[in-house]
């Protein structure tokens, strides 16, 4: 079988198993204290143009969504999200367990918007009673979305206004960034995010690293204490020099960008075909997450050979799967599904000709 469920199939790309075996027997210091950690944050700050951020380093999305959102918010506090947010649908209550509800908002192709925030801060404050229900507090976004749908510019800057009218932080959900960072039509920057957010992190699991992710924090106020933080959540790993030496790997000559045009590059294929095939989409994404409407025996026919992600019957005949590539997805397998695609197309709007004749 060819899994395009997912894009954390792989392990790790060759130089980070080749940096790792080079400094296997090194000595360094414990907890993210090592000298790669140091340099790959320096290298971090540098590439978004915020010399007063600090850099720490976790191991996985989950983990990093819970550390930051309790450093963010006071238990009576709130999270503002997206419904579709990875905090509210996939970490089994992860965010509530710190005592924090999640304001979940109606999204549009995942996104939501300035004016749905400032509208939840209004209903708060204008209350007769506020401190009876949650206080908002923190803006949770994904960058790109659960959809693979992206962010503007223009849309980030308006968040940021309503967070700063309100006194929110901005935290942005960064595990699948590099593919948002590289895709066709995205005018946001890494220097834009350190500028914007107050908190932000880059993936590195679903990007080339065995694991890992880089938490970039360029507000002062979140940068006092975090380390008992993670601590206390149990993100702070003993082998620390593991996570930085593999961003220090995937950072310091471009090659995280590198990995990441290449799973869009080939999600972008398949997309093309899915189009040429005439298939609908359940949503527009540039990213490397494609969701085309399948007929439901063209698709089962597909699953034959491939594995897809199951999003949701559109109708009693049809189904939107997510078809995900990832930085080693290789290109002899796109090829191969993308033809398989198109033949097993073809071959059924001809049988859908001859029936409609013979009718």
């Amino acid at each position: 079988m060819i899994l395009f469920n997912c894009d954390y199939n792989e392990g790790a790309h060759p130089r980070i198993l080749e940096k790792l075996t080079q400094t296997n027997l090194e000595q360094t210091p414990g907890y993210g204290n090592d000298p790669y950690c140091h340099q790959a944050a320096q290298l971090i700050k540098k590439l978004c143009r915020a010399p007063q951020a600090e850099v720490h380093f976790l191991c996985g999305g989950t983990q990093t969504n819970l550390t930051v959102l309790a450093a963010c918010s006071r238990p009576y506090q709130s999270i503002i999200s997206a419904s579709s947010g990875h905090i509210n649908v996939h970490e089994t209550g992860a965010i509530e367990t710190t005592g924090h509800r999640i304001e979940a908002l109606p999204e549009t192709n995942g996104k939501i918007t300035a004016q749905q925030i400032a509208q939840v801060c209004k209903a708060h404050w204008e209350d007769d009673n506020p401190e009876f229900s949650p206080q908002p507090k923190t803006v949770y976004l994904s960058f790109p979305t659960e959809y693979g749908t992206l962010y503007s510019l223009q849309e980030l800057q308006e968040i940021r206004r309503v967070c700063d009218d309100n006194n929110l932080f901005l935290f942005i959900d960064g595990a699948r960034l590099g593919y948002g960072l590289t895709a066709p039509g995205n005018d946001v920057t890494l220097a834009d995010l350190a500028a914007l957010c107050d908190v932000f992190y880059i993936g590195g699991t679903k990007i080339g690293a065995l694991l890992g992710e880089a938490v970039v924090i360029p507000n002062k106020k979140l940068q006092k204490d975090f380390r008992y933080f993670i601590k206390q959540k149990g993100g702070m790993l003993a082998k620390g020099r593991i996570l930085g030496l593999q961003f220090l790997t995937l950072f310091e000559d471009g090659l995280y960008r590198q990995l990441a045009q290449h799973a869009n590059e080939m999600a972008a294929r398949i997309k093309r075909a899915c189009q040429e095939a005439g298939f609908e989409f359940l949503y527009d994404s540039p990213t490397n997450q494609q969701f085309p409407i399948f007929p439901n025996d063209l698709l089962a026919q597909l699953e034959q050979t491939y594995v897809f992600a199951h999003i949701k019957r559109v109708d009693h005949k049809r189904s939107a799967i997510r078809i995900c590539t990832s930085w080693a997805t290789r290109p002899e397998d796109v090829e191969q599904l993308t033809t398989d695609l198109l033949k097993l197309a073809k071959e059924k709007d001809a049988t859908h000709r001859v029936s409609f004749i013979k009718q």
